[in-house]
């Protein structure tokens, strides 16, 4: 808990105003890697500092950055820039992150307790990859038989949605870019949806394909990309959306290019 008798002392040393302040461009990193919405990534960012007693707090944020610079009450002003590689979708990280704000805002840590409790957030083990193999195999399985597919087609979407899994990590491991990662591994989905129908598991490769589809489609993102605009950040918003349709085409020529050449051959 912050204290009158530690209060000048942050104050008034710039060197630990300015590690609090990369402190809190942590928080926002986190947030935005696991898939906030900017305004989120701002907002939160603000109130920390004003809880901090940063006199003036600009943020500004797209997709890939952050750029943060805020003014002491001595009239002295700090920025840092984060730059952001990893994206993706974590809602249970987001949620821990907004508690861990709150927390900040109410009680205002010191900058040992802060960095501490960011350290227990991100390095929080993972689910179960083997939950996330069962969860990809159900949903290709249920959209299937969703879109006309007999029991032998979700059989033969559960078995590829697992293989779709797999490669999506194994590309994520290679380190491509999203956009290849998606093409990639849809690409070689669509081979083995085509080699299982060949012999004999699963009847009709296309909604077999389907359920998988819906397992890689950019629906998150293409929904926090409208929203931002609705918000007013259009920049972001168009960025997204942009990565968003990309995705989504990359998705069906990798599974296009898969139908096409498999189909010559078996």
């Amino acid at each position: 808990m912050l204290n009158t008798q530690r209060e000048p002392e942050w104050f008034n040393d710039r060197d630990y105003m300015n590690m609090l302040l990369a402190r809190i461009m942590d928080v926002g990193e986190l947030l935005l890697e696991s898939g906030a919405e900017v305004h989120r990534v701002e907002d939160t960012i603000r109130r920390i500092c004003r809880a901090y007693k940063y006199k003036r707090t600009d943020v500004f944020t797209i997709t890939s950055i952050i750029i943060v610079t805020v003014i002491l009450e001595d009239g002295s002003t700090f920025t840092q820039t984060r730059r952001i590689y990893a994206s993706g979708t974590d809602l249970g990280r987001i949620e821990k992150l907004n508690a861990l704000s709150r927390r900040l805002c109410r009680d205002v840590p010191s900058l040992e307790e802060m960095t501490a409790q960011l350290e227990q957030i991100s390095e929080a083990p993972k689910e179960d990859i083997k939950l996330e193999y069962l969860v990809y195999a159900g949903i290709s399985a249920v959209f299937a038989a969703f879109f006309g597919g007999t029991p032998i087609d979700s059989l033969a979407a559960a078995v590829s949605g697992i293989f779709l899994f797999g490669m999506v990590q194994l590309s994520r491991k290679m380190r491509l870019k999203s956009i290849f990662q998606s093409m990639a591994a849809s690409a070689l989905t669509g081979f083995f949806v085509m080699l299982l129908v060949h012999f004999g598991i699963g009847q009709n490769p296309d909604k077999i394909m389907i359920g998988n589809i819906m397992l890689v489609i950019p629906g998150i993102q293409m929904t926090t990309s409208l929203r931002d605009m609705m918000n007013g950040d259009m920049i972001t918003g168009s960025l997204n959306l942009a990565e968003a349709v990309m995705k989504a085409m990359a998705i069906a020529a990798g599974f296009a290019f898969a139908v096409r050449v498999a189909g010559g051959i078996l």
